[in-house]
């Protein structure tokens, strides 16, 4: 799934925690990629940073589900996990036993395979101690990160019911 097909399936709620944790954490982020989209869009960073922030927020989500977009979204979404859901990240590489640095940044080769097993019990740990909607978003960007993804995570993402970003 690519960054624009994520955004147009994602948990609106999802964005805003998303959103939120950069106003509070990396403005300079939030700032970058509202003037990336501007851009994208010919519009002046002034206009949009005038609007209202439940306005913002609309208007940022509306462009990140353009297929031009891609790049910023995937870019948004892997820094917010990497640096906002570092435990989440560390518990995954835990259960499925790929090396990390502690925060959930794996330092070793990602595997070529995963073991199905080992995948459920990461992922009804996962869902257990966090947000299903978070867990879905992680895996899917997780499974991009390798082409074409790992066959059995990409099954679960779509037949697991507890996995749905909507």
């Amino acid at each position: 799934m690519k960054a624009h097909e994520i955004f147009n399936t994602i948990d609106p709620a999802l964005v805003t925690q998303m959103l939120n944790w950069f106003r509070e954490n990396d403005k300079n982020v939030y700032r970058s990629a509202i003037a990336s989209l501007a851009q994208s869009k010919k519009l002046r960073l002034a206009f949009i940073q005038k609007k209202p922030l439940a306005d913002q927020y609309a208007w940022i989500l509306k462009t990140l589900k353009s297929k031009q977009s891609d790049t910023i979204g995937e870019h948004l979404v892997q820094v917010w996990l990497m640096a906002g859901n570092q435990e989440m990240l560390a518990n995954f590489c835990d259960e499925m036993g790929i090396e990390h640095d502690g925060k959930g940044s794996v330092t070793g080769e990602l595997p070529e395979t995963l073991d199905s097993e080992t995948l459920d019990k990461a992922v009804d740990k996962l869902v257990a101690d966090f947000n299903p909607k978070l867990v879905t978003l992680y895996l899917q960007v997780f499974n991009l990160q390798t082409p074409g993804g790992w066959d059995n995570l990409g099954e679960k993402l779509a037949n697991d019911e507890r996995l749905g970003l909507a």
